[in-house]
């Protein structure tokens, strides 16, 4: 058995923790101190680090936290990501026996070239980083836009019912944007009004499940006659798919 609780850290990013009563695996570790606050408060031991990808606010605390737990840490190899022990390419499988939990690995490009993203079919679970956020995506940093968008119709295409647990509280902003893009979707307006009620009591909207993703993030809705005529009435010629993402992902950029 396991609990997994998000460890806040810096404004706004969330430090994933698997754990039970004897062990915890952090998921992007970008600040050391939290991480040893929470592992000492719990009387818990880490025993593995998972990373999606190499920017600082995910990476920042492992050289500390390896210093005091020589733990491995997994996570796709890059000369700018020093710290990665053990390998991970696309199709490969983690197990991590302590939590009799296995993930298949997914190589998710677009945000970062080397984004990998940690898939359980048996939980029901992913935690993708910040190449899906909800109501949104990230941003472009590398590689293609049409990669970016690849990657999201991949994770668009796990079960409904799958919780995705990304990196960062950006879900109240997203949903401004998701509003403006599908002004007469019910599914959004009611999300704006749960995702308020949540912040207000001081809750993470994260996870969230694909299923709300299908039809609230307009990112993974961009085919749709609203968005389409949104991105018109913004001066955009999105005249297929790829060109439609590509002019949201530009727009938002902007907004």
């Amino acid at each position: 058995m396991y609990d997994i609780v998000a460890i806040p850290a810096f404004e706004d990013n969330y430090i994933w923790t698997i754990h039970n009563a004897r062990h915890a695996v952090v998921v992007d570790p970008g600040d050391a101190a939290p991480v040893l606050s929470w592992l000492a408060s719990h009387d818990v031991k880490l025993t593995g680090i998972l990373c999606t990808h190499r920017h600082h606010d995910h990476v920042g605390g492992i050289e500390e936290l390896r210093a005091v737990y020589n733990v491995p840490v997994y996570g796709r190899q890059h000369k700018k990501n020093p710290h990665i022990t053990h390998d991970l390419r696309d199709g490969e499988k983690l197990d991590l026996e302590e939590f009799a939990l296995s993930f298949d690995i997914m190589e998710v490009p677009g945000h970062i070239d080397d984004h990998i993203a940690y898939y359980s079919s048996g939980s029901g679970m992913l935690f993708c980083g910040d190449v899906l956020f909800g109501a949104g995506c990230g941003r472009n940093f590398e590689g293609s836009v049409n990669a970016l968008h690849r990657s999201l119709q991949r994770i668009a295409s796990l079960p409904p019912s799958t919780l995705a647990y990304c990196a960062h509280e950006y879900t109240a902003s997203n949903l401004r944007f998701a509003w403006v893009c599908d002004p007469d979707n019910p599914d959004v307006a009611d999300r704006i009004e749960k995702t308020a009620r949540m912040r207000a009591a001081g809750q993470s909207t994260v996870p969230f499940t694909i299923g709300i993703e299908l039809a609230t993030n307009p990112f993974l809705r961009c085919k749709e006659p609203a968005i389409l005529q949104s991105l018109k009435r913004m001066g955009y010629d999105a005249a297929d798919e790829e060109s439609a993402f590509a002019a949201l992902r530009e727009w938002r950029d902007k907004f």
